[in-house]
Parts: C-alpha cells; sequence; structure tokens
C-alpha cells in the first residue's frame, strides 16, 4: 500500500514537472519571438512604433500592433507579415478574429472611461441607452447623424462625441474640430461647424483630438462615423435614428 502511494506521488510530481517545463518553454519561446520580430520590424523601419500583441489565431503567427496603423500579423521567425482581416471559418459563418477580440477591448475601455473629454448630447429625461460616436466634421454622413441627435435624445439615446478628423492630426479637419473641444460651448460650437456655420478656428495646446484619433484607430476605427456601443459592439458609418432605436430595442419617436 505504502509503495503503491509511493509510486502515485512519483507520477504527480513527475507530471507537475513536465507541465512546468512546458510552461517555461513557452514563456521561452514567447519572449524569444516577441524580441526577435520586434527587431526585425523595428531595423526594417525605424520611424514606426509596433507593441507586441501576443499570439494570433493563426498558428505560427503573433500579432503586432502599428501605433497609429494597422495591426500585423508576423511570423514567428520575423521574416515574413500580411495585414487586413483574418477570418475564422465557422459552420455558419466566417468570423472577423480582430473584430471580435476588440469587441471585449471596446466594452471595457468605454465602461472605465469618463466623459470629461467628450462631447456629451444628453436626453433631456432617462437615458435608455448610450451610443460613443467618432466623428469627423468635413464628414457628410456624420453631419447627418447630428441632425438627428435630437431625435436620438428624445429616444432617450445618449450621445457622445469622440474626435476622429479623417485627415489625420494637424490637418484642416482637425483644426477645425480642435475648435469644438476648445471652446466654452463645446455642443453648440461643434453644432455651427457641422452645420458650416463657422469658419474660423482656435485649436488649444491641452484639446484630446489626437488622443481620440489613437484611441479610435486602435479600436479599428477606419472611417466615420464609427458608432461604438456600451457592449463593443461596433457599427462602422451611418444609420438612421429609427434603426438605430431599433438595433438598441428601443422604440422610435416619429
Amino acid at each position: 500500500m505504502n509503495i503503491s502511494l509511493s509510486k502515485a506521488k512519483r507520477n504527480v510530481f513527475r507530471s507537475v514537472a513536465i507541465l512546468l517545463v512546458s510552461l517555461c518553454c513557452a514563456q521561452w519561446t514567447l519572449a524569444a519571438s516577441e524580441k526577435e520580430i520586434l527587431g526585425n520590424l523595428a531595423a526594417a523601419r525605424p520611424d514606426l512604433n509596433f507593441e507586441f500583441v501576443g499570439e494570433a489565431a493563426l498558428p505560427g503567427f503573433f500579432a503586432v500592433q502599428v501605433k497609429g496603423g494597422p495591426l500585423l500579423y508576423v511570423s514567428a521567425d520575423g521574416g515574413h507579415f500580411f495585414d487586413g482581416n483574418l477570418y475564422q471559418i465557422t459552420r455558419s459563418q466566417f468570423v472577423d478574429v480582430r473584430e471580435l477580440a476588440l469587441n471585449d477591448t471596446r466594452r471595457d475601455i468605454f465602461a472605465a472611461r469618463g466623459t470629461d473629454d467628450l462631447i456629451v448630447f444628453k436626453p433631456a429625461g432617462q437615458t435608455k441607452a448610450i451610443i460613443n460616436v467618432f466623428t469627423d466634421v468635413d464628414c457628410g454622413y456624420c453631419r447627418k447623424l447630428h441632425n438627428e441627435v435630437p431625435q436620438l435624445n428624445a429616444m432617450g439615446i445618449e450621445v457622445r462625441y469622440l474626435a476622429f478628423p479623417r485627415a489625420g492630426v494637424g490637418s484642416d479637419s482637425y483644426d477645425k474640430i480642435a475648435t469644438a473641444w476648445c471652446s466654452d460651448t463645446p455642443n453648440e460650437t461643434l453644432t455651427e461647424i457641422k452645420n458650416g456655420k463657422r469658419t474660423s478656428t482656435s485649436v488649444c495646446e491641452d484639446n484630446p483630438v489626437a488622443e481620440h484619433h489613437s484611441l479610435g484607430v486602435s479600436l479599428g476605427v477606419t472611417g466615420t462615423p464609427a458608432i461604438i456601443l456600451m457592449d463593443g459592439t461596433m457599427i462602422p458609418g451611418y444609420k438612421p435614428a429609427a434603426a438605430l432605436a431599433e438595433f438598441l430595442g428601443l422604440s422610435s419617436i416619429n
């Protein structure tokens, strides 16, 4: 009996040891791949900033985020990469792997994020739903959506704006939208600029537009308007107020 128990213990210790060695090897391999991949990328493009994300869903590849740019899928030896969408093939559909992961990231970010640096249009009564909108003042569909903000508010939908000048930081679009964020009356100024009623610009140094733009890129925003719900779902492009309300499970008001 004692001999049997001793063998059992030895088998447990052996299994634990093998597991620990496997974990250590895996961590070492991951660290080695990270170092080699980032080293190769930086050597080829020292003007870019690369952030190692981790193993990709595609075996033998790792995900690397270019700051302010696309997500790259890089081979373990750091010799090759591709960008674009990676899809998982299921029995019923193709699933965008990055979009699936970004849903959780977006949900967590907006659950923890305050509204101090956002331009918010609140309903007069109870807030029944919230949409976070990356917007650009020179975008026609952004203006169309903005004209429907009163309708959205009337249905209990709070609209939280983040700035996303499509032409990039330092562009004319950046100056225009930064003017709204720098204004003492940001809601009114944003509306005036979107409606073409204000042409002068005034950019303050501590505006959050560049940070918003960088955040949008990291969350998969490529165009405007980009509507992100509090559950992390992103709706790219314009949707009429009634369609948004229906999507959110609310009744529309004519």
